[in-house]
């Protein structure tokens, strides 16, 4: 079997602590585009514009291993191209990013509410990931997991690329323990601890995740840890991790969590109300370290509103 021969690395810097866009020319066996400026324009005019993308060409944007492209080149197969996107407007995240622990392989962060967790979408130089590479000086740095942008609490990154597919198997392989508090009404008339189980689909371009006949892909352990009033501490334990899982299994108990824009009605878009964050944690993370053995643990320093 014939080995891949490794990618060159990109000649472009990081900027603002996001990689640059890399992009290898397909085959074109039907001679669909005769310059770089045809498949450029076939591939992401649609998105920016045509306009957008001679634009880019003119300021030497795409880049080769030799330099800067030219839209008058001819095409050719295989060939790589790295270029950085223009980053979309984004409100600055008011709370910084602690870190819970650092060494030579790996970084326990404490994520605040509404910073996601790596570039997605409209979330690109306000998330955990580029925040931590600037403020860090760690440009090789990468999630072993993701978070939920809304979610704060423990994420854990690996410092060096050779090590992130280790990490990645623990959470794959469910060899994690990840434990979750959230605060959401008090309803005396639910029973707990309970285990939910259910099917949980969630559509390409839909907010919310719904929960849909067959067979359970979602597991989640629900247990009252404190009341107060009208409003009670839950400890949650999720043992599978579909998207919302937590938060769509609360609210099928009829216990939305706290601020929750999501569940069970659907906030209008708008400007984000950093006052009323989500009232979901991640407090602590286990596990055995793949490469030393050891039993590692770390708790969240962040801390819920709400009864104790």
């Amino acid at each position: 079997m014939r080995r891949r021969s490794k990618a060159p690395s990109s000649p472009l810097p990081q900027r603002d602590g996001i990689d640059p866009v890399r992009v290898r020319f397909p085959e074109d066996p039907e001679g669909r585009w005769g310059s770089v400026r045809e498949f450029l324009v076939d591939r992401y005019g649609r998105a920016i514009g045509a306009g957008r993308v001679d634009e880019m060409l003119a300021g030497g944007r795409f880049v080769g291993v030799d330099g800067p492209v030219g839209g008058d080149e001819p095409y050719a197969a295989g060939r790589l191209v790295w270029f950085h996107r223009d980053f979309p407007a984004e409100t600055p995240v008011p709370f910084g990013i602690g870190v819970v622990y650092r060494d030579e392989r790996i970084l326990v962060a404490d994520k605040p509410h509404f910073l996601a967790t790596m570039p997605r979408g409209r979330h690109v130089t306000e998330t955990a990931l580029a925040r931590l590479r600037r403020e860090l000086g760690l440009p090789r740095l990468q999630p072993a997991h993701r978070l939920d942008r809304l979610t704060a609490g423990l994420v854990l990154f690996v410092v060096r690329e050779e090590d992130r597919g280790a990490y990645q198997t623990l959470f794959r392989d469910r060899l994690v323990r990840k434990e979750y508090e959230a605060v959401a009404p008090y309803d005396p008339e639910v029973r707990l601890p309970v285990t939910v189980r259910s099917r949980i689909e969630k559509e390409r371009g839909v907010m919310a995740a719904r929960e849909v006949p067959g067979e359970p892909n979602a597991e989640s352990r629900i247990e009252l840890a404190g009341h107060v009033g009208g409003l009670g501490r839950y400890r949650l334990v999720p043992v599978t991790g579909r998207t919302h899982q937590l938060r769509v299994h609360m609210n099928a108990l009829g216990l939305p969590i706290l601020h929750d824009p999501v569940y069970p009605v659907v906030r209008e878009d708008g400007p984000e109300d950093f006052g009323r964050p989500l009232q979901l944690l991640a407090p602590t993370l286990e596990f055995t370290d793949p490469f030393t053995g050891v039993e590692m643990r770390f708790e969240s320093r962040l801390a819920l509103s709400g009864p104790g």
